[in-house]
């Protein structure tokens, strides 16, 4: 089961995050975490526990930053000049990608990023979540 953890990037609270990424690897142990590769908040978060508790981890950065280890794209995909657009992208690929979607906010703020993400999920009629 893939499951992309998405948010914001003020997204702060380490131990929610723990916590829940603990429970979801013992309640499903063949979890494969996605991430947006955004190096703050709930992407960092994302992926810092994943690695640490072993849950396979791979990563949908925006285009415009450089390719990784993590990433599923391959690198011919990467290192473009910036476009805000290839963050909208990288949320469609990210959700096509993913059986389910959770959005990790900060005091119930909804950001323009993950707002449409979460707007794609509808679209598609991916089911999500939203934890605050």
């Amino acid at each position: 089961m893939k499951i992309a953890i998405i948010g914001s990037r003020t997204y702060s609270n380490k131990t929610k995050m723990k916590s829940f990424m603990f429970r979801l690897k013992m309640e499903h142990p063949d979890v494969e975490i996605i991430g947006g590769g955004a190096k703050d908040g709930a992407d960092k978060y994302a992926k810092k526990f994943a690695l640490e508790f072993k849950i396979p981890y791979s990563e949908f950065p925006p285009q415009h930053e450089p390719h990784n280890m993590y990433c599923v794209m391959e690198a011919y995909n990467y290192g473009k000049p910036y476009n805000v657009g290839y963050y909208h992208k990288r949320n469609k690929d990210l959700v096509k990608y993913s059986d389910k979607v959770v959005a990790f906010v900060k005091d119930g703020e909804i950001t323009k990023g993950t707002r449409s993400a979460l707007e794609y999920c509808e679209k598609i009629e991916k089911k999500y979540v939203i934890l605050d």
